[in-house]
C-alpha cells in the first residue's frame, strides 16, 4: 500500500473548515431545522454545508480518488467495486447529538485502500481538537492550539474495572450477557466516532456495537484506533472491511484497546 502521510495535514485543514461551518449553525440562536431522509435518519443544514466543503476539497486534493459521502452522490456497487482507493466521509457524524446539543459530534474523513482504512481524521467541532492516523504511523491527537502528541491504547486492566463506552442510544438490555462476562466494569456514554478516539487515547477499553452501522461511521475511527494499538473486528474475529458488497453496512463489532484480551470475552459471548 502507498504511504499517504503527506495527505494528513491537508485533510485536517479541510475538516477544520467544515467544523467551523458546523459550529456556525450549532451556535445560532434559531432552532436547528431538521429534516428526515428516506431511511428516517435526521438531516440538518450543517450536514449539507459540511459536505459541500469536504467533497470538492478532496476532489481537488486527489483528483484520481472517488469520494463517497453519506450526504453526497451514492454509487451503485457495479461502479464502486472497481475502486481500489477512495475517500469515505461522514460530514457530520452524530447528527442526533448535534440536534440535542450534547457536543458529541464530529467530522469523519477516511481514505480506503484495498478494503482497508489507511488514513483517518476525526475532528471535534466543539473542542476544536483532532485525531489523525495513517497506516504504518502513530495515531496523533491535536489540541485546539495545534499541539500534537502520540496516543496509544491502555493496557487491558486486570484489577481495575474495564471501561466500557456506549452510545447514548444503546440498548443496554441486549448487552446483559456481555456485562455478565466482562467482570468489573464502568460504563461511559459518548456519541459519534469520538468513541473510537476515546479508546485510542486510553480513556476506555471497549466499545461493543450491536446492530448495523454505516461504513462512513466507522472507517476514520477504526484507522485511528488501529494505529494507536487497538482493533475493530466483528463477532467472528474479522477486522472490519469496506466496499465489499452492495450495501454500506457494517455488522455488529467490537472496538477494543487490546484484541487478545477482548477475544477471551468474545469466546463467552459466542
Amino acid at each position: 500500500m502507498m504511504d499517504h502521510l503527506n495527505l494528513v495535514n491537508p485533510v485536517v485543514e479541510i475538516a477544520r473548515k467544515a467544523a467551523e461551518k458546523i459550529m456556525q449553525i450549532y451556535l445560532q440562536k434559531d432552532p436547528i431545522r431538521v429534516e428526515k431522509k428516506a431511511n428516517q435518519t435526521p438531516l440538518t443544514e450543517a450536514d449539507i454545508l459540511s459536505n459541500n466543503i469536504i467533497v470538492p476539497a478532496l476532489k481537488a486534493l486527489t483528483p484520481d480518488y472517488p469520494v463517497l459521502s453519506e450526504e453526497g452522490e451514492q454509487f451503485d456497487y457495479n461502479i464502486r467495486k472497481n475502486w481500489t482507493t477512495y475517500w469515505l466521509i461522514d460530514p457530520l457524524d452524530g447528527t442526533r447529538e448535534f440536534i440535542h446539543k450534547t457536543d458529541d459530534f464530529c467530522v469523519n474523513i477516511a481514505l480506503i485502500q484495498d478494503f482497508t482504512p489507511v488514513l483517518g481524521v476525526v475532528f471535534s467541532p466543539v473542542a476544536k481538537t483532532c485525531y489523525t492516523s495513517c497506516l504504518g504511523h502513530s495515531a496523533i491527537f491535536r489540541n485546539a492550539e495545534g499541539d500534537e502528541q502520540t496516543i496509544t491504547t491502555s493496557p487491558w486492566p486486570d484489577a481495575n474495572p474495564v471501561r466500557v463506552i456506549l452510545s447514548r442510544h444503546a440498548k443496554t438490555d441486549t448487552l446483559a450477557k456481555f456485562f455478565e462476562n466482562i467482570g468489573r466494569h464502568e460504563v461511559k456514554v459518548q456519541g459519534s466516532g469520538l468513541k473510537f478516539c476515546s479508546i485510542a487515547k486510553g480513556a476506555a477499553e471497549i466499545y461493543p456495537r450491536l446492530g448495523p452501522i454505516s461504513e462512513w461511521d466507522t472507517a476514520a475511527g477504526q484507522c485511528i484506533l488501529e494505529c494507536a494499538g487497538g482493533a475493530v473486528f466483528d463477532f467472528e474475529g474479522n477486522s472490519l472491511q469496506y466496499n465489499t458488497k452492495d450495501d454500506l453496512l457494517q455488522p455488529s463489532f467490537w472496538a477494543v484497546s487490546n484484541k487478545e484480551a477482548a477475544l477471551k470475552i468474545l469466546q463467552h459471548w459466542r
